[in-house]
């Protein structure tokens, strides 16, 4: 069995993606099934490089979090996804 992993990153305009595959994973859930996808996470460095890449073996989305709209606050939009998956594979670049 293996922990669920929280995803975070920034809020960009029009672009839905965590939410769309939480949406289309909470449909199919009725009927039994669960829309899963590996999922590729890279660490890279200044010039883009990547450094060390994570990937997480059939993993789908059980909570996504939209960012806190504060009007007050002077800070970044950071939404996060959560996930259940089936194994975690580390590749390092040669």
């Amino acid at each position: 069995k293996y922990s669920n992993i929280t995803l975070k990153r920034g809020t960009f305009e029009k672009d839905n993606n965590f939410f769309e595959w939480w949406k289309e994973t909470k449909f199919f859930e009725a009927k039994g099934a669960k829309v899963r996808r590996d999922v590729t996470v890279k660490l890279l460095d200044e010039a883009h490089n990547p450094i060390i890449t994570w990937v997480i073996k059939n993993a789908w989305p059980i909570k996504v979090q939209a960012a806190d709209l504060k009007a007050d606050a002077n800070e970044i939009a950071i939404e996060s996804i959560e996930l259940v998956h089936e194994g975690l594979v580390t590749n390092n670049p040669a």
